[in-house]
């Protein structure tokens, strides 16, 4: 009997994937990344997560977990290679698309507890319900998973007002590289029993063990919600409208987005939908405020003010739930790979910065562009309100690519160089994954990576959870 064979014996047909039918998981959301793997398992439950954990660390198979596949950078796909080159050892990617129960939800405690493979959407629509929010939000919310999110500790819209996915997380549950099974399933929002182990977790894209369940914070509902496109002045006005902003609004900022205009008018005409101002900026603002009462007129004042100072030239206030959805939707279709053909071809980088030298960043990163490659796009969107922008400089057109493509390297390397001059990261949200592994390594000093390296041989001393990612090489095993 086959390795494969025995997990088969052991979950049924429906555990196993093989051929075409695998096929779909081993290649990433961006095509940048396509793996082997003995199979795609997906267990039902958290003993037989426990189960093919152990049958893998028995046989030394490598365990690649994965949730809903719509990362980024490279995180859930198997390697094929280590990085010295040789072929990397067999693996299995370990789906949790079966674990995807919403287990229960608890009003009262303000908590909901999910299995890791229940999309971000379900909890959001299981909260919402009991009356409650769950507040982390992005564009694949339909897909994205709870294992997922905890994994690369996502952000999204609204981490402005409620922070990050490590923000919601108040217990978990996960299986280590031995095949045991922590329960640290705790509703706790105070704890100071010792270590935060759940913490190790978060943001460790399954370097050291599954998860497989989650107990998540939930906020009260904000019935009371609205948008407003703001064409600003020029980046510098950035921050004093955020601050002012928070100001006049209190606590009910909940998203405050970049838009360039070239994105909005690209969107705009791409997906036949009417252009939300007549009024032209380089930029806007899409700022949204949310809360238990209504928030008109604190908007409408906002706004008032904002171009008082002159740092708003016109806006957009969403009126209708018809209007509200344009111009989330327009923020949704921002990204460059639903915009341009060329977007394959260009830079991409999640970057984040201390959100008080954005505007120098930005125009720093313009300017490397305007010396490499003058006649490409600097295009950055995004979660200006807590200093990550999605950076993009590509070519926009078929001409374009070939002069583009002998300079990329030197363009991300030197725009690289300047994230972290300005203090900033190469992974605000998306996680390191494959893509970013090595590139990352100057962005923090030896011994952090030297402690992370303690923590991953101290949980995974056989290194079967997802090898070769999240973490620069070891020179121990060099």
């Amino acid at each position: 009997m086959t390795f494969v064979d025995g997990l088969r014996a052991d979950l049924g047909e429906a555990g196993i994937l093989t051929g075409h039918d695998a096929e779909p998981y081993l290649t990433g959301q961006r095509g940048l990344y396509t793996g082997e793997a003995l199979a795609v398992v997906r267990p039902a439950s958290v003993d037989e997560t426990a189960l093919v954990v152990r049958a893998c660390a028995s046989a030394g198979v490598a365990i690649v977990p994965q949730g809903g596949n719509t990362g980024m950078s490279g995180g859930a796909v198997p390697v094929t290679a280590d990085p010295a080159g040789n072929t990397a050892r067999p693996s299995v990617v370990l789906s949790m698309s079966r674990m995807n129960r919403i287990v229960s939800v608890d009003p009262d405690r303000w908590t909901i507890t999910a299995e890791a493979g229940a999309t971000i959407e379900a909890v959001q629509q299981a909260a919402a319900a009991a009356g409650r929010l769950f507040a982390p939000d992005w564009g694949a919310r339909g897909t994205a998973t709870v294992g997922g999110a905890i994994a690369t500790n996502a952000g999204g819209n609204n981490v402005v007002r409620y922070g990050t996915m490590r923000d919601h997380v108040l217990g978990l549950e996960a299986v280590l590289a031995d095949g045991r099974v922590w329960d640290g399933l705790r509703a706790l929002r105070k704890d100071s029993s010792g270590y935060d182990l759940k913490q190790l977790f978060i943001g460790a894209e399954g370097t050291l063990g599954v998860v497989t369940r989650a107990v998540l914070r939930l906020h009260p509902a904000t019935p009371h919600a609205q948008s407003a496109l703001a064409a600003v002045s020029g980046l510098d006005g950035l921050m004093p409208l955020l601050e002012l902003a928070e100001a006049r609004c209190g606590g009910d900022v909940t998203a405050f987005e970049l838009v360039p205009d070239v994105g909005l008018e690209r969107a705009c005409e791409k997906f036949g939908l009417a252009r939300p101002l007549e009024a032209r900026a380089e930029f806007y603002v899409l700022v949204r405020l949310s809360s238990t009462e209504p928030v008109s007129d604190r908007l409408g004042a906002f706004l008032d003010e904002a171009s008082e100072c002159g740092w708003v030239i016109d806006a957009a206030v969403a009126v209708t739930d018809e209007h509200e959805e344009r111009l989330w939707t327009i923020r949704d279709e921002l990204p460059a790979m639903r915009l341009w053909d060329q977007h394959e071809h260009g830079v991409k980088l999640d970057t984040a910065v201390p959100i008080d030298r954005f505007g120098p960043y930005h125009d720093e990163v313009r300017r490397i562009a305007a010396e490499l490659a003058p006649d490409a796009l600097t295009y950055g969107f995004g979660h200006v309100g807590d200093g990550n922008v999605h950076m993009y400089v590509l070519p926009t057109n078929d001409d374009q690519v070939e002069p583009f493509l002998a300079v990329r390297d030197e363009l991300r390397e030197r725009i690289e160089e300047a994230t972290f001059a300005y203090g900033g990261t190469l992974s605000a949200e998306h996680g390191i994954g494959q893509l970013l592994r090595d590139r990352i390594r100057h962005q923090k000093p030896e011994i952090e990576w030297d402690l992370m390296q303690a923590v991953k041989h101290a949980l995974d001393p056989q290194g079967i959870m997802n090898p070769h990612k999240t973490l620069p090489a070891d020179p121990r095993q060099a």
